[in-house]
């Protein structure tokens, strides 16, 4: 187990204490970051198919009715089926789960409708018709949970076409409808990244594969959290600071960008090294690292930015589990990138 930072020790520690949780996601997770062989070890294999009982898994499928549904618009914030689903694939869901095709079904059927590629969803302008105006976030993130949960069909590549054809000049994507918005949104770009990546390395899918590089190469072009016109801290219109660590619900902070690029082989490009050396001031005295934006509330009951699972810890002092693992995660990524070279 490789990590870096001036708190290794802790965070190989907290990584130990880990192993030993009660809740099956963390455990698994710790397990396979302190280096279990997954495919090869039965008991890492049982830790994730004991996510699919665990009680926070129970609690965001709990409102579905009899026919599988959850009787929600499909992007409901945060407890419709397409968030349901994130959830579930940031919880290490176990893939294969067909009692999920009808959540996957109504996703599906609210991506691929007429309506949803006209105005106001889907934008472009006759002056500009490589700069297609749309919310690339959401296909990406259908495309992701898709491969993760085992619900991929032929739908799933009709998604990543589309992203593929709607992807900028710059190699982005972004869902402002001025006329005058004429570079990529890094929160749209991100989540169609990893998405088109690993939609690539399953089916050697080379458009897949060359539009993610380009997608990849668009924040790597701005050590990506850095303006190039000013080295300023790029301030997004929406979604919060992205010097902060936001979680459950991610679409660009410097864990999250981090993260992409660590999914896609890149995290040990020299662009990443201020982001890396950000995301390590972060890291507590017990080796961990905070949720310092909460992205939703838990209830039992529908509201907006509402999520029926406890995500854990909140505040920039306190260590949460989920999000100390996907820091620790990044980190040995890009130790073991520097001994690569």
């Amino acid at each position: 187990m490789d990590l870096i930072g001036a708190r290794a020790d802790a965070g190989a520690g907290l990584i130990e204490q880990l192993l030993g949780s009660e809740d099956p996601t963390l455990a698994y997770r710790a397990r396979v970051l302190a280096g279990s062989p997954v495919e090869e070890a039965p008991e890492t294999l049982e830790l994730r198919a004991g996510i699919a009982h665990s009680p926070r898994a129970a609690a965001l499928l709990s409102h579905r009715d009899r026919d599988g549904t959850i009787r929600l618009h499909p992007y409901a914030k945060w407890q419709g089926p397409h968030w349901t689903l994130v959830s579930l694939a940031l919880l290490d869901y176990p893939p294969g789960d067909l009692s999920l095709v009808p959540l996957r079904e109504q996703v599906y059927g609210w991506l691929l409708s007429r309506q949803h590629l006209r105005p106001s969803s889907t934008v472009t302008y006759a002056d500009q018709p490589d700069r297609v105006r749309r919310c690339a976030s959401q296909e990406g993130n259908a495309i992701w949970y898709s491969l993760r949960l085992g619900l991929e069909d032929e739908c799933t590549e009709t998604l990543v076409d589309r992203l593929i054809a709607w992807q900028w000049p710059d190699g982005g994507w972004n869902c402002d409808k001025r006329p005058q918005a004429r570079t990529a949104s890094f929160q749209e770009t991100a989540i169609p990244l990893r998405a088109l990546w690993a939609f690539g390395r399953r089916y050697g899918h080379r458009g897949a594969l060359d539009a993610a590089g380009r997608a990849a190469e668009c924040l790597l072009s701005r050590r990506l959290l850095w303006r190039r016109r000013d080295g300023a801290l790029i301030r997004p219109d929406w979604g919060g600071g992205v010097d902060r660590i936001h979680f459950p619900i991610q679409f660009y902070d410097v864990l999250f960008a981090l993260q992409a690029l660590a999914d896609v082989g890149s995290i040990g490009d020299p662009r990443c090294a201020d982001a890396i050396q950000l995301l390590e001031s972060k890291q507590l005295a017990d080796g961990g690292f905070p949720r310092e934006e909460p992205t939703c509330v838990t209830r039992a009951r529908i509201v907006s930015r509402g999520s029926w699972a406890d995500w854990g810890s909140a505040g920039r002092r306190r260590s949460n589990p989920f999000v100390s693992l996907a820091a620790l995660s990044v980190l040995v990524a890009r130790r073991q990138a520097s001994l690569a070279v």
